[in-house]
């Protein structure tokens, strides 16, 4: 298997959460509407989801590390698994504004509201079905927090194609090394399906037969 990496934990420390007032507040019905991942999770009240996903050129710092990473030039082509609104493809596109990106979230929402820049290279698509993409046509595949709304058997269907469409892969996925850290994310949680300590997912990337890099959010 590849790297532990370490490029998008530093902008998932930025955000303040308080945890306790989360599960308190009616986060049942509040992950009912989080799943259905329209308007409401992206845009609408922090209690179902992003609480307003407008961008403010946090994932610059992210997109240069990723190119620095797996030295990427103009000529790369970038597949982004669970793109949401595409930002980070924003940021890649204006660094290397001659390579090729791609991005497919299960959100219409999310698709129609992207930035105008990068709607054009985004499409609606599902992590857990076939990619219209043949072996390795990607230099890179990234999906960050994306694959752990999936089921175990979903997710062995997405890691084995993430592997065969990318020269290169990397992933990351909400985690938890002790008790504290997943009480925290239970809390915290609205679309999870996957809660695994950090040794059961790279368990779960070398069964799957995932050899490219990985990175764990943790919820302190």
């Amino acid at each position: 298997m590849g790297r532990l990496l370490n490029i998008i934990t530093p902008l998932h420390k930025q955000t303040a959460r308080d945890y306790l007032a989360r599960m308190s507040d009616g986060k049942v019905d509040c992950m009912k509407v989080a799943r259905r991942f329209d308007r409401d999770f992206w845009d609408g009240d922090r209690r179902y989801g992003y609480g307003g996903y407008r961008y403010d050129g946090r994932w610059s710092q992210p997109a240069a590390e990723l190119i620095k990473t797996y030295n990427l030039g103009q000529n790369a082509k970038i597949l982004d698994v669970g793109c949401g609104k595409g930002f980070l493809l924003y940021e890649l596109k204006k660094l290397l504004p001659e390579c090729t990106v791609v991005g497919f979230d299960l959100s219409p929402y999310a698709v129609e509201n992207s930035k105008q820049e990068i709607k054009p290279h985004l499409m609606v698509g599902n992590a857990r079905e076939p990619y219209p993409y043949g072996d390795k046509s990607f230099d890179l595949v990234i999906s960050i927090t994306t694959l752990h709304n999936l089921r175990v058997y979903e997710l062995k269907s997405a890691l084995k194609e993430i592997e065969r469409v990318g020269r290169n892969k990397y992933i990351a996925v909400e985690s938890y090394n002790c008790e504290q850290q997943l009480f925290n994310l239970q809390c915290w949680a609205l679309t999870c399906e996957s809660f695994y300590k950090t040794e059961e997912w790279v368990w779960i990337y070398n069964e799957f037969g995932y050899t490219g890099d990985y990175e764990f959010i943790y919820f302190d």
